[in-house]
């Protein structure tokens, strides 16, 4: 259903390294970047981009993952990009059965997940 999402960031390049390294174990490649936006999605096709703004109102953003390896992949990479935990890889049964998902702040406080949804 989403095309894209436009997300708000403080530092710009910061934010960029940050998702660049968060995102590669989901598939994402830095599909654009120039001095004003960065462009994370498959080659060619950003989904997702950063402008700099002087506040960055925080933001759920949930991204697919495809096995719960790539959760954990997702949820080291972020920590070692300079991410804050906000959730350890787990079942989130509350949700359903089979969410499994990873949660992290990323520099201007926007809780990201990765989400797979299928069993082990």
């Amino acid at each position: 259903m989403l095309d894209h999402l436009n997300l708000n960031v403080r530092d710009l390049p910061r934010s960029a390294r940050f998702y660049a390294a968060a995102l590669a174990p989901l598939g994402a490649v830095t599909a654009h970047e120039d001095a004003s936006t960065a462009g994370f999605g498959l080659p060619g096709a950003p989904q997702l981009w950063l402008a700099p703004a002087g506040e960055a109102q925080p933001l759920h953003l949930a991204f697919r993952a495809a096995s719960r390896e790539q959760v954990r992949q997702f949820h080291a990479a972020a920590l070692a990009a300079g991410a804050r935990d906000n959730g350890e890889p787990g079942l989130r049964a509350h949700y359903h059965p089979n969410y499994y998902a990873a949660f992290v702040l990323d520099p201007d406080g926007h809780n990201v997940e990765a989400v797979c949804h299928t069993p082990e």
